[in-house]
């Protein structure tokens, strides 16, 4: 298997963590605990496992002197920033409008890593974009808004301007990528990021009523830490190493696909050929992304 094939195969695991991160943050925020406290513990406990990593795969222990401004404003805008705005955002909102609005990221990074890294805008990369949010759109809105959102305005523009940060993390991370292992990148990413979040949680975690959690809480804290942090973090910035911001940032296409299939398992939906249609018009966008024609 080649490295690129891994690469995106490591993408899209990642994204279907995240697909389900959504229903999961919203089974448990804002009703078993508010959004500082599930922002504490979900980057404290991402941040051991990286370092558990660390003690079982030794590599380079520190980071260079004028890297420092580089990782503080990756954690800020990867780390502490954007989750502040997404879990705030989405406790606000719909699932539905959240991961409607996040289709905005692809974009953003295509735009931003042009400027920033002067990246070249193709034709077929706009085309990739066009398809997969017009595939996207379909499948998010052939559901209903949930009537859980209660204050879709004010979530809505957090949810954006969470879009906005991560779409920046993932353009300015990439020359870290190319001095430090992607693992050694997001383990001190998310260890600076723990001194942006702390003080901004720690009382929410100390009032929350722990005692209360179900098993069904348990696990679904659990896999925000471990499968939506811990490995979709560590599978995107080994895409972005390998693959590129763009064809990284372009997967979150796949999210709503990813989405409707645990709605299906899990609420008895059916699918039917619209979804399907949605379906193909987002993995094609993907394909037409990361396209790139064979010079003869």
């Amino acid at each position: 298997m080649s490295r690129k094939l891994k690469a995106h195969i490591a993408v899209l695991l990642a994204n279907i963590f995240f697909g389900i991160n959504y229903i999961t943050i919203k089974s448990i925020v804002p009703g078993k605990l508010s959004a500082p406290s599930l922002k504490v513990g979900r980057f404290t406990g991402a941040a051991i496992l990286f370092w558990i990593l660390f003690l079982l795969k030794p590599s380079q222990p520190g980071i260079k002197k004028k890297d420092i401004p580089l990782f503080v404003l990756c954690a800020v805008l990867g780390v502490a920033l954007n989750q502040a705005l997404f879990v705030k955002g989405l406790s606000l909102t719909s699932a539905i409008h959240a991961s409607l609005l996040m289709l905005v990221t692809p974009i953003l990074i295509i735009f931003i890593a042009a400027w920033l890294l002067k990246e070249r805008i193709t034709f077929l990369k706009i085309a990739g974009v066009t398809a997969g949010i017009t595939g996207a759109t379909i499948l998010i809105l052939m559901k209903d808004v949930s009537h859980t959102a209660s204050n879709i305005v004010l979530g809505d523009v957090l949810v954006i301007l969470n879009a906005i940060t991560y779409a920046f993390y993932l353009v300015i991370v990439r020359p870290l990528m190319k001095r430090y292992s992607a693992i050694h990148v997001i383990r001190w990413v998310f260890t600076i990021g723990l001194f942006f979040m702390i003080p901004y949680g720690w009382h929410d975690v100390t009032v929350t009523q722990w005692q209360n959690f179900t098993v069904a809480n348990w696990m679904c804290f659990a896999f925000v830490i471990s499968g939506a942090t811990f490995f979709a973090y560590l599978f995107n910035i080994y895409g972005v190493s390998v693959i590129g911001a763009s064809a990284t940032g372009s997967y979150i296409y796949t999210q709503p696909v990813f989405a409707a299939i645990i709605a299906m398992i899990f609420t008895g939906e059916t699918y039917d050929w619209l979804k399907l249609l949605a379906a193909i018009l987002i993995f094609g966008g993907v394909y037409v992304v990361n396209y790139k024609p064979k010079i003869k």
